[in-house]
């Protein structure tokens, strides 16, 4: 190995040191079959709601946040008659500002949020963390301040309407892989489908290797087969196309692929705060 290669390699295996995926979840949402598979039937179906914490070298990272404490301590009021739909079954305890303690990151830590998209069930760390930027795509932003009609309910203003965040927005396919550090850790991939601005993220461990975390681009594994269609979709050939691509990165990086709310594969994963992946 050539001297260059050497200093390389060296500094890569340095900066790599102590980078950690962390698996948590804010409790589960009590729903309908149909309103997760499209067309799949009445029966019920509980769902978990996860979010992720990332340590890395350059700051820490939170995707998502999941739900948001309002959800714990009044959900009528914060989410009104969608209650009646999607029913939120949360303990304040499992606050992602609270839970990251857990791991000993304190919420100062938190250099930046990905939002996925900005739906009440991923809102959760939107403007609680004091030193963090925000990162959405733009059009879902937009989208989320004027939806249409079906997808109004799943976005709940005070969430995301809040005062001092820093925002970075990216810019859809001009922005695609959007490496968060420059390091190939964090890239961050234009999924739309489920909402215009939906992004999913990929994830490169030391020892793991990849992850990819499909967030709400991929509800369950019969999405991903092409079984059917999530409950709510702002384009169902948006959708289609994003799982084909995200399908297609799964097989060139050999990544395990982390579902957005499926309930049986869900058990399976290495949960926060006891266990991670690194």
């Amino acid at each position: 190995m050539e001297q260059k290669d050497k200093d390389i390699f060296e500094h890569t295996t340095k900066f790599n040191t102590g980078i950690r995926l962390y698996m948590f979840q804010t409790g589960t949402i009590k729903t309908k079959v149909k309103f997760i598979k499209m067309n799949q039937g009445e029966e019920p179906y509980e769902i978990p709601i996860p979010w992720f914490l990332i340590k890395h070298p350059q700051g820490d990272v939170i995707i998502d946040g999941g739900m948001p404490i309002e959800a714990a301590l009044d959900k009528h009021k914060h989410w009104g008659s969608l209650v009646d739909v999607y029913d939120p079954v949360m303990k304040a305890s499992e606050w992602c500002r609270d839970q990251v303690k857990t791991v000993n990151t304190n919420p100062e830590d938190v250099k930046n949020v990905i939002q996925t998209h900005l739906h009440l069930d991923h809102s959760g760390a939107i403007g609680h963390f004091p030193n963090a930027t925000h990162i959405t795509q733009r059009i879902e932003y937009d989208y989320a301040y004027n939806p249409d009609w079906f997808s109004q309910p799943a976005y709940i203003k005070e969430d995301f309407d809040k005062p001092n965040i820093r925002w970075k927005f990216l810019q859809g396919k001009k922005t695609d892989y959007f490496d968060l550090y420059g390091d190939g850790v964090i890239k961050i991939i234009f999924t739309p489908g489920h909402t215009p601005g939906h992004q999913s993220v990929l994830v490169n461990l030391p020892k793991t290797g990849h992850m990819l975390l499909t967030g709400d681009a991929c509800y369950t594994g019969d999405h991903w087969c092409d079984k059917c269609l999530p409950g709510l979709v702002a384009s169902a050939s948006d959708a289609a196309d994003s799982v084909a691509k995200l399908r297609k990165i799964a097989k060139e990086t050999n990544a395990k692929v982390v579902w957005g709310h499926d309930p049986v594969t869900w058990l399976q994963w290495n949960k926060a705060p006891m266990f991670y992946y690194d």
